[in-house]
C-alpha cells in the first residue's frame, strides 16, 4: 500500500464514521420507591439508578436535577421572575412569599455508585456528585439515591393544592440524572424552563393515603390490588383494609420523564381508542366540567387516528390526561391540564398536550436550545387537528380555510415589534417571557408554514412524517430535522435555518413595475427590499376569471419546489445578491386584472401592501 492510499484510509474513514451518523445516546434505568406523607406533604425516596456511558467519553463526575429547589425565596427562579419587564403571572412574587411549609425542596441524603459513597453538593438546583471511580466508555453502573423531599404550593406545573384544588401534581419532583450528550454535561439550573432528559425505563413505586387515586403517565402494575379505574366504594372488597397505605407500582418504558397526580376525588374513565391505546381519564367532578370531560374521549380517539396518519404513529400503549398543574403541561404518557374549561377550550388544551406526545415525548430534542422544535411544531399539528375536528362538527368554531393563517400575521407584528430575539437563543436566557414564547410557539410554527412554502405542501407532508419516524426516540437537532427536507426535496436548506435561527432579518418582496413590452405581452419587474431571501409565488389573474400561477427559486436552493396545492410554471432562479427581478408574462395588459405575491400568505413578508397590483 502506497503513502497516498494509506493517508486517505486514516483520513476518510473517521469521516465515512460521521458522515453515515455514527450516533449514540445515554441509557438509564429508575427504580423508585416513594413513601408518601399527605399530612405534611413530604415524601422519602430511595432511588435505584442503573446508567450506562454510551459516549466516547470518560466521566468523572454526574449531576442531577432538584427540580423543587426552585421554590425558595430567592431562587434563580425566583429573582428571575421578579427580574424579567413580564413575569410569568402564574410566578411573579409568589416564590418569594412562601412561608416554610409552603416552600419546596429536594434533599438528597446521599449517593452511592457500585458500593462506593460519592461526595455530593446542593447547589440549588443541581445536585453535583463526585464520582469515586471514573465511568467508562461502555460501562454501566449503579447508583443509589436516598432522598426527602416537600412539596411546594403549587405554582409553576408541580405542586400541591392547584387552583382548583387537586391535591398533588406531582412533576419535576425526583432527583433526574442530567443529559450527557456530544456537548457535554446539560446541568442547567431551573430556572421556569425548558426540559432534557435521558431515554430509559421507570419502574416507580408510589406508598400513600389509601383514600388518595393515583394518575401517572404510565401503565399501572397491580391495577387490582389498588381498584384502579373504580369506584373507591366499588373496589373495597378487592382492597386490603389492614393498612392505611396502598402502593401504586406503575411502570413506563422508554421515556424520559415520569410525572404522577394524586387527589382523593378524582374520578377515573378508561376508554380504548380506535388505535388501540388505552386512554385514561382523572377529573374532580366537584371542579371540572363534567360533561365536557365524558366526551372528550370521542374527540380525542378522532385525533389519535389524524395524527397517526399524518405526523406518525403514537407509539405507547396509555395516555392519560389529569386534571391537576397550572393550565397544560405535558409529560411522557399523560398531561396535566386545568380542568374547568368549556368544550373547546378542553379539547384545545388537551389537543395541543397529546401532541406533545410526538414532539416532547417521542422526539425529545434539547428544549433548552431548541424549544421551538417542540412547542413550534406542537402548535403547527394541533391547528391542523382543531381544524379538522372543526369541520368534522365534532368542536364548535369556524372552519378555517388556512388554520396557520393567524401564526404568520402573529409573528409579522411580532417581527415588526423591536421585541424579537433570535430564535437560537437559549430558553433561559430571553430578555422577556413575550421572546421566549413568540419565538418558541410562533416562530417554531412558522418555521413549518415557510418550509411548506419553499419545498411544497406534497414534500413538506411526506419529510414531516419522515423526521418523526426517522428520529423517534432520539434528540434530533435542527439539522437532523432540515436534512430529512433536503433528502425528500433535493434542495439544499441551510441557508433557511440559518436566517430563521440566528437572525432577525425580515422579509419584503414587491411589485415594482408593469410595462407593455410587446403585442400581447407585459414585462413585470419585482423588488428584494428586504435582507431575507425567499422564493416566491405569484399569481396573475386574468379577466376571464382563470388564475395563473409561478414560482421563482432561489439560485442557493439549486432546485425548485414540488407539488403543491396550486399548479405552477418554474420561472428561472433568483440570486439573493439581486434586488431586481424581471419576467415577460405572456398576457397583454388589458388581459390581467390583479398580479399578488405570495397569494396564499405562506412567508413573513412585513409589508404586504406592495404584494398586490390591482388593473384600476
Amino acid at each position: 500500500m502506497n503513502r497516498k492510499l494509506i493517508f486517505a484510509v486514516l483520513f476518510w474513514c473517521p469521516l465515512l464514521l460521521v458522515s453515515q451518523g455514527n450516533y449514540w445516546q445515554q441509557e438509564i434505568k429508575y427504580d423508585m420507591e416513594i413513601d408518601f406523607d399527605v399530612d405534611r406533604h413530604q415524601l422519602e425516596g430511595r432511588s435505584i439508578v442503573t446508567y450506562t456511558n454510551n459516549s466516547s467519553d470518560t466521566l468523572n463526575r454526574a449531576f442531577f436535577h432538584l427540580y423543587f429547589n426552585a421554590f425558595q425565596p430567592n431562587s434563580m427562579m425566583d429573582v428571575r421572575s421578579r427580574s424579567l419587564p413580564d413575569p410569568d403571572r402564574r410566578i411573579g412574587s409568589r416564590i418569594f412569599a412562601l412561608t416554610e411549609e409552603e416552600q419546596g425542596y429536594q434533599k438528597v441524603r446521599s449517593v452511592i455508585m457500585n458500593g462506593k459513597d460519592c461526595a455530593i453538593n446542593h447547589e440549588g438546583t443541581i445536585l453535583e456528585v463526585d464520582l469515586p471511580e471514573m465511568i467508562l466508555p461502555g460501562q454501566t453502573v449503579r447508583f443509589e439515591l436516598l432522598f426527602n423531599a416537600q412539596v411546594p404550593v403549587q405554582i409553576r406545573r408541580s405542586g400541591r393544592d392547584n387552583k382548583e384544588g387537586i391535591s398533588y401534581s406531582m412533576a419535576q419532583w425526583y432527583p433526574k440524572m442530567c443529559e450527557y450528550d456530544e456537548q457535554g454535561w446539560h446541568a442547567n439550573p431551573y430556572v421556569v424552563r425548558e426540559f432534557y432528559g435521558i431515554w430509559g425505563d421507570y419502574r416507580v413505586k408510589i406508598r400513600i393515603d389509601r383514600n388518595f387515586v393515583v394518575a401517572a403517565g404510565g401503565v399501572l402494575q397491580n391495577p387490582d390490588e389498588v381498584g384502579h379505574g373504580y369506584s373507591r366504594k366499588g373496589s373495597a372488597d378487592s382492597i386490603s383494609v389492614s393498612s392505611r397505605y396502598l402502593e401504586w407500582d406503575f411502570l413506563a418504558e422508554n421515556v424520559h420523564d415520569f410525572m404522577w397526580a394524586a387527589d382523593p376525588n378524582y374520578k377515573h374513565l378508561i376508554k380504548t381508542s380506535t388505535a388501540g391505546t388505552q386512554f385514561h381519564y382523572f377529573y374532580d367532578p366537584a371542579t371540572a366540567t363534567e360533561n365536557n370531560w365524558k366526551a372528550l374521549h370521542e374527540i380525542l380517539d378522532e385525533v389519535e387516528q389524524y395524527a397517526n396518519a399524518h405526523f406518525g404513529k403514537y407509539p405507547y400503549p396509555v395516555y392519560s390526561v389529569i386534571q391537576g398543574g397550572d393550565g397544560g403541561m405535558e409529560y411522557p404518557m399523560g398531561t396535566l391540564i386545568t380542568g374547568r374549561r368549556p368544550i373547546e377550550s378542553l379539547v384545545g388544551v388537551t389537543v395541543h398536550e397529546f401532541m406533545h406526545a410526538w414532539y416532547h415525548t417521542v422526539l425529545a430534542n434539547n428544549e433548552s436550545l431548541y424549544a421551538w422544535m417542540d412547542e413550534g411544531f406542537t402548535s403547527y399539528a394541533s391547528n391542523e387537528i382543531m381544524n379538522h375536528l372543526r369541520k368534522n362538527k365534532l368542536i364548535p368554531g369556524k372552519v378555517r380555510d388556512d388554520p396557520q393563517l393567524g401564526e404568520i400575521k402573529e409573528q409579522v407584528h411580532w417581527m415588526t415589534s423591536g421585541f424579537e430575539e433570535p430564535l437560537a437563543t437559549h430558553a433561559d436566557h430571553f430578555s422577556s417571557n413575550s421572546a421566549s414564547g413568540k419565538a418558541a410557539y410562533t416562530k417554531g410554527a412558522v418555521f413549518l408554514i415557510q418550509l411548506k412554502h419553499i419545498v411544497g405542501k406534497d414534500c413538506f407532508d411526506r419529510a414531516f412524517k419522515r423526521y418523526f419516524n426517522e428520529w423517534k426516540f432520539k434528540h434530533p437537532t435542527p439539522n437532523d430535522f432540515l436534512r430529512i427536507f433536503e433528502k425528500e426535496s433535493g434542495l439544499e436548506l441551510d441557508w433557511y435555518k440559518e436566517y430563521m435561527m440566528y437572525t432577525l432579518k425580515t422579509i419584503d418582496y414587491g411589485i415594482d413595475t408593469i410595462v407593455e413590452s410587446g403585442t400581447g405581452k407585459v414585462e413585470l419587474t419585482l423588488s428584494n427590499n428586504s435582507n431575507m431571501p425567499m422564493p416566491q409565488d405569484i399569481s396573475i389573474e386574468l379577466r376571464s376569471g382563470k388564475k395563473i400561477y409561478y414560482t421563482i427559486p432561489l439560485r442557493i436552493m439549486r432546485g425548485s419546489k414540488g407539488l403543491d396545492v396550486f399548479e405552477f410554471d418554474v420561472l428561472k432562479d433568483w440570486p439573493w445578491t439581486h434586488p431586481k427581478y424581471t419576467i415577460d408574462i405572456p398576457y397583454g395588459i388589458d388581459e390581467i386584472v390583479a398580479i399578488e405575491l405570495d397569494p396564499m400568505v405562506r412567508t413573513t413578508d412585513v409589508n404586504r401592501e406592495n404584494n398586490i397590483w390591482l388593473k384600476e
